[in-house]
Formats: structure tokens, C-alpha cells, sequence
């Protein structure tokens, strides 16, 4: 009787998974932004302030994206080892915020937000204009 019941409790996971691929066709769209925050090892004070208002900027605007994964906010360090490629890749010559949008796992478009430079001394001009960007790029990624 234990084994009926096992195997009734494996059948019936499997096929309400099965149930909810047939509903989704079998395929989840995979859309998604990733905003890239890009630094090597000597950060100054400015690069911090970038660093943290492009996330603060994100976070406070984006919580339901960050939440379901239709955003991601990656810092990461083009210095260390498997990340060099990242400076070829977007043509990096400093600092950065990238935009990605990625479809079905491969990237369509990104764009450098090269402005964060100019206004880094004014956070609400900087949490504007990320916040712009960033929306262009989630409504690309429906």
C-alpha cells in the first residue's frame, strides 16, 4: 500500500508539472535587463558614489522587476580573473553603467550610460536619467 501511495505522490508531481508547461506552452519567456555597474581594483570616491546611487537609484524604482527577475543590478570588478572580456565586450575605458537586454539568453542591445559622469554631483538628475534608461529598457524586454 506504501508503494501505491509513492508512486500515486510521484505520478501526480509529474504531471501538474507537465500541466504547467502545457499552459505556458512549454516555453517561459526569457526578456530580461541587466544593469551592469563596471570597475576595476582603484575606486575613487566618485566611482563609489556611482556605484551606490546606480543601485540606490534601481532599487528604489524597480522593485517588482528586481523581484520577478526582469531586472538584475550586477557590480562587477573587470579586473579579476574571467571578467576581462567585459572591457572588450562594451568597449569600456573607465567606469560604467551598461544596460543589457537580454532574449531568450542572448543579448539584443545594450547601451552605456555614459551621462552618470556628468551627473554624479546631482543624484536626483543621475536617479532620473538611469531611471529613464531603464525603463526604455524594460519595456523592450515584454
Amino acid at each position: 500500500m506504501r508503494k501505491i501511495f509513492v508512486l500515486f505522490f510521484i505520478l501526480s508531481v509529474f504531471l501538474c508539472g507537465s500541466f504547467a508547461n502545457a499552459q505556458d506552452g512549454g516555453k517561459k519567456a526569457t526578456h530580461q535587463v541587466i544593469a551592469y555597474y563596471f570597475h576595476g581594483n582603484f575606486r575613487c570616491y566618485t566611482c563609489h558614489m556611482m556605484e551606490q546611487y546606480s543601485k540606490e537609484s534601481i532599487q528604489a524604482n524597480f522593485k517588482d522587476a528586481l523581484s520577478s527577475g526582469k531586472l538584475e543590478f550586477k557590480v562587477v570588478n573587470i579586473e579579476e580573473r574571467g571578467n576581462e572580456h567585459f572591457a572588450q565586450d562594451y568597449q569600456l575605458y573607465t567606469k560604467s553603467l551598461i544596460l543589457s537586454l537580454v532574449k531568450d539568453g542572448k543579448e539584443v542591445k545594450s547601451k552605456n550610460l555614459t551621462k552618470i559622469w556628468e551627473y554624479v554631483r546631482n543624484k536626483q538628475r543621475f536617479f532620473d536619467y538611469v531611471s529613464e534608461e531603464v525603463n526604455n529598457f524594460l519595456k523592450e524586454a515584454q
